[in-house]
């Protein structure tokens, strides 16, 4: 099984590919928000395992959760809470030297159910650690970002970071995207108009060990029906198409841009070798992790309430993050394998 301690192990290993990006991080603050989600705490554990000197601050709503997710770092982890919204002004008269914007509303159901909630911990929330970046003067800002910014594509053809978008404002579950295109100009305007060193991380769809076993998205979905030994039930013909990335290489990918990125600018992080339809990582999963126990079920329906995107190809590039020294490192299988077992866990 892979457990809480696999995990620490696995990002033990980080290190000495890694050494340049926990070396920048020595002795310093960093503060994050959503840091008890799947990307925040992931990128907590890997600081704090790699740089013992560092500081974490998170931010936190329940100061519980957090002691549950952060309880094998042991006693002696450098990491304070401060409780809060992140819809409301930031508090703290610690000195920060980067800040990690990891907070974010991610349930597709939410984009339609509750659009205005969506966008004012986007806007609202990003808007106040801007604030706080700006008062303390950091070395760094990461915001993190989507790939959805980019509307939905409808050919293999590369996405560069240029690429523009054909969203429709006037579909309410552009709520998501939309709000993190305003982050990312947010982002843009701190960086131009008061100096601060923000730059921005389009992540693909990410997961890995920590992924909640109720998560109601696809790859959760997947592998749930491993686990449950049942058939995998499609509602569409899975022709959506895009790239993957592992939480850990999600988190030394962010590192990276956090500590050599450049202010103002934003960087596509995905594992360009995992580019395939939901349809073909279905066959994946069902064939190679569940060794032909189990089937893919094409059953179309009416997805309209559920708040998914339109069917789109996102071939992410991320030539601009590599020229910074970072590769992903993990393939879709082991992708699989490793969060099935610790949601079995």
């Amino acid at each position: 099984m892979y457990s809480e301690e696999s995990l620490i192990g696995d990002i033990k290993e980080l290190g000495p590919q890694n050494a340049d990006i926990f070396k920048a991080l020595e002795n310093k603050s960093i503060f994050i928000s959503g840091a008890t989600g799947l990307i925040g705490s992931t990128i907590v554990k890997t600081i704090v395992t790699n740089v013992p000197s560092a500081k974490i601050i998170a931010l936190v709503r329940n100061k519980d959760k957090a002691d549950s997710i952060f309880r094998t770092l042991g006693p002696n982890s450098q990491i304070t809470y401060v409780n809060g919204d992140i819809r409301n002004p930031i508090l703290t008269n610690d000195p920060i030297d980067y800040i990690i914007h990891a907070a974010s509303e991610t349930s597709s159901k939410s984009f339609v159910e509750a659009p205005t909630k969506v966008i004012d911990i986007a806007i609202g929330g990003t808007k106040n650690l801007l604030e706080l970046a700006s008062e303390k003067k950091v070395k760094g800002f990461v915001y993190l970002s989507s790939m959805e910014v980019y509307g939905t594509p409808n050919n293999d053809d590369k996405i560069f970071e240029t690429h523009g978008t054909d969203l429709d404002t006037m579909n309410v579950r552009t709520s998501y995207p939309e709000s993190k295109r305003l982050c990312e100009s947010l982002c843009t305007a701190y960086a131009s108009e008061r100096g601060v060193p923000a730059k921005v991380v389009r992540l693909t769809q990410t997961f890995g060990p920590g992924v909640q076993y109720k998560d109601g998205r696809i790859f959760a979905e997947l592998a749930r029906c491993v686990i449950e030994n049942r058939d995998i039930i499609l509602r569409t013909k899975g022709e959506t198409k895009r790239n993957y990335l592992y939480t850990l290489d999600a988190a030394t990918a962010i590192l990276t841009v956090l500590t050599k990125g450049h202010a103002g600018e934003a960087y596509n992080a995905a594992n360009e070798s995992t580019y395939c339809s939901i349809f073909e990582m279905a066959q994946l999963v069902a064939q190679k992790i569940a060794e032909n126990k189990i089937q893919v079920v094409i059953q179309e329906a009416d997805i309209s309430s559920f708040g998914y995107a339109k069917t789109l190809h996102m071939n992410l590039d991320v030539s601009k993050l590599k020229e910074l020294g970072w590769a992903a490192q993990t393939d879709l299988e082991t992708m699989f394998t490793k969060t099935i077992q610790s949601m079995q866990q």
